[in-house]
């Protein structure tokens, strides 16, 4: 079967994944020899299915490689920027091959209708859905090429395939025969793929589940690992983009002499930049004579036309919003409130967040007169492999787009307008017009990532709840004011239900028996705004958790036993996550230094649960979280050293959300943060001691990327609220104004 990893010119290309072979080694390797396994995605296209007309993909894939030497290279159909699935995925084929896990190694796979998400219909890397929703397939493709492999043992040695077995990346025969999977490899390809296969047990596991360090931490560690901002063709020129300081601003006029001017720079063009604006771009030898001739531009700007938001009245009119009813999103009974003996009224305020991965956004484009290369840590490949089409003329066959290791994301890399990948293309463009010819890399500034849109939005949540004097709540009435991260994009029909974007209001409620009635306000900014690590249980689980807190505190009980109470038994993952924090922290037991205090939390988010329990304290005025301990409930953990390592870092980037300066704002349209030193992320002196504990289980493995960020905060909050009394309504904290 041809291998189909690489659709563009391979010979330009010699990066290193990993620990892996290159990509232009690994063709050269299947094309002499080898087993190179296909594959058909389930007809279970979820997104395709939901767009009418939609065509249901059935292709052979080649995911799986084994090379005469007996390395195994495993196709990743994601992008890997930090949680592990260059890993996680190989281990699934891995176990169900029975390959020497020594000599597994991992690619990442290009844009292709092969690489499609089986449950999204799109290949993507979100929605902590990467292993999820590849548990099955991945497995699968290992126990067909095990098959295979036995079957051309078989053959060879004239034997039933029944009577062989096979272990650690060998074929053992009846008769004490034995035989490599690399000298099977070449026999095994030229067999019929086989259709059904019976998976293991997964008390038969060997690689699934046990704790496994991952294939490119050697690669990362050392330096050795070529990320998208590394990557570069003989000849490549970089452009950097002065944009408008105001979201869709124009250029009225710009003077390049000065730029042009600096050693280094080729040229300067003007070019389309995301939301109907345009910019000027200044393309040079290296990224600084680049810069340098930016930082000497002259531009004028046209911001006439476009909308200025301002925070500060943002906020104010989001509260003013939030104090009617809007778009129902969950209808219960309130008449209970009025005469309710014991009320809580609530406000809180969030604000716009950016993304702020270590590495700037940055796009390679090859553009020729009949083709275009592009090299990018895309989150969306089906999405911005069709937006280079559509930005090129060119037809999807002429177009590729190779996906490079990125050095983070959270959502940022997964554009439904693809904007810095379009940037990048009209980059191109624009300078081929010019007569000039070669590749061009778009590179970001710090400064140009963390003002460049596409933030976690501003959110406004007004909450009245009433409980009767038994502590119970009788009446929960609830409004959340904020933009919609899905209207205007391909989305919005399947996930904008009258006038209710749903991931506005995921985890609201659930699991707690509450008559919770809730409803929205999408409001309008010219603002973009895109989904953050966990969407909108960044939010929505700070409001749920620290209410419940209060709740319970209302009702004079433990704040423990009264998430009990409230969930009751309809949610056992929720109460076995609980549990298992609870008693991994010593919570009620161990009696704690003076000055600290307990916070609990607990959320759902992507299928998988996560309870915190905290131990914090305030040192002169400023919060200090000094312990977590989480439970966690993902079901079946394939690699609990992801999982440690994935809640470990959600926890603290949602620390980062805490500390004063964690928020975009914005005066007269123009973003009032451009990098570290006004805009705050957590850095290792916040991080606290974190133990993370796994809920046993052999069910199919649910999200873990995403899950462990949303409980953080309001464990925290909760803690700081029994150190001094004060209830916190908004990020990031601060105590003087609560």
């Amino acid at each position: 079967m041809r291998n189909e990893w690489m659709h563009g010119d391979a010979g330009a290309e010699e990066q290193a994944a990993g620990e892996g072979v290159s990509r232009r080694g690994f063709l050269k390797a299947s094309a002499v020899a080898g087993l190179v396994l296909g594959f058909t995605i389930p007809d279970s296209n979820k997104f395709a299915a939901a767009q009418a007309g939609a065509r249901k993909i059935s292709q052979p894939n080649a995911f799986l490689h084994i090379t005469p030497d007996g390395v195994v290279t495993v196709a990743v159909n994601r992008l890997e920027f930090g949680q592990g699935v260059h890993t996680s995925l190989p281990m699934l084929i891995a176990e169900e091959l029975d390959a020497d896990w020594s000599k597994v190694r991992a690619e990442l796979a290009p844009a292709g209708d092969a690489y499609k998400d089986p449950g999204m219909g799109l290949q993507m890397t979100g929605g902590s859905g990467s292993v999820k929703n590849s548990f099955m397939q991945y497995r699968e493709i290992g126990a067909r090429a095990r098959l295979m492999l036995v079957a051309a043992a078989a053959q060879q040695w004239k034997v039933a395939p029944e009577q062989c077995r096979t272990e650690n990346g060998v074929v053992y025969g009846p008769a004490g025969q034995k035989a490599s999977y690399g000298s099977l490899a070449d026999a095994a390809m030229k067999l019929p793929v086989p259709l059904a296969v019976t998976l293991k047990d997964p008390k038969q596991f060997k690689v699934i589940g046990k704790p496994t360090r991952r294939i490119d931490a050697r690669a990362k560690s050392t330096g050795k690992q070529q990320f998208g901002i590394d990557f570069t063709l003989p000849g490549t020129k970089v452009a950097v983009v002065a944009h408008p300081p105001v979201f869709g601003g124009k250029v009225a006029s710009f003077d390049a002499s000065r730029a042009m001017a600096v050693k280094g720079v080729v040229a300067v063009v003007q070019v389309p930049v995301d939301r109907g604006g345009s910019g000027v771009a200044v393309i040079a030898d290296g990224y600084w004579p680049a810069k340098v001739g930016r930082d000497a531009l002259v531009v004028e700007w046209d911001t006439a036309s476009v909308g200025k938001v301002d925070t500060a009245a943002q906020m104010a009119a989001f509260r003013e919003r939030a104090k009617a009813p809007g778009a129902v999103a969950q209808k219960a009974d309130t008449s209970a409130l009025a005469s309710a003996p014991v009320k809580i009224s609530a406000v809180y305020e969030f604000p716009y967040l950016a993304h702020a991965p270590m590495e700037p956004l940055n796009c390679l484009v090859d553009l020729k007169a009949d083709s275009c290369a592009v090299w990018v840590g895309s989150q969306f490949q089906t999405v911005d492999h069709a937006a280079v089409a559509k930005t090129t003329g060119l037809a999807a066959d002429k177009v590729t787009l190779n996906t490079m290791m990125a050095g983070g994301g959270f959502g940022r890399r997964a554009v439904p307008s693809s904007d810095y990948i379009v940037e990048a293309v009209n980059i191109a463009m624009a300078y081929r017009a010019g007569g000039h010819t070669g590749p061009v890399k778009l590179v970001w500034s710090r400064e140009d990532d963390i003002r460049g849109g596409y933030y976690r939005p501003s959110y406004v949540h007004r909450a009245d709840i009433g409980m009767d004097a038994r502590g119970n709540i009788v009446a929960w009435d609830h409004a959340i004011v904020g933009q919609s991260i899905l209207a205007g994009t391909p989305f919005e029909k399947f996930g904008v239900r009258n006038g209710v974007d749903g991931t506005m209001t995921e985890g609201m409620g659930k699991p707690y028996k509450v008559p919770l009635n809730l409803t929205t306000h999408i409001e309008q900014a010219n603002v973009p705004v895109l989904w953050w690590r966990s969407v909108g249980s960044t939010h929505t689980a700070f409001v749920m958790e620290t209410l419940i807190d209060e709740a319970a505190q209302a009702a004079k009980m433990d704040p423990v036993e009264y998430r009990r109470k409230l969930v009751g038994t309809d949610h056992p993952r929720h109460l076995a996550a609980l549990e298992l924090a609870v008693a991994k922290s010593g919570y009620g037991k161990k009696a704690l230094p003076k000055g600290r205090a307990w916070g609990v939390a607990m959320h759902e988010s992507f299928n998988s649960v996560v309870a915190y329990v905290v131990e914090a304290s305030v040192v002169d005025g400023t919060p200090k979280l000094h312990k977590v301990t989480a439970g966690v409930h993902c079901n079946l953990a394939v690699n609990p050293m992801s999982v440690a390592a994935q809640v470990e870092g959600a926890a603290l980037m949602a620390l980062g959300t805490t500390l004063p300066g964690a928020e975009i704002t914005l005066k007269d349209g123009v973003v009032e943060q451009w990098n570290f030193d006004r805009y705050t992320v957590a850095r290792m002196v916040d991080m606290p001691q974190v133990d993370v504990f796994i809920v046993p289980s052999t069910e199919p493995p649910t999200g873990i990327g995403e899950p462990g960020l949303p409980p953080l905060a309001p464990a925290f909050a909760n803690a700081l609220a029994r150190l001094t009394g004060k209830r916190l309504r908004k990020l990031p904290f601060d105590l003087a104004s609560a």
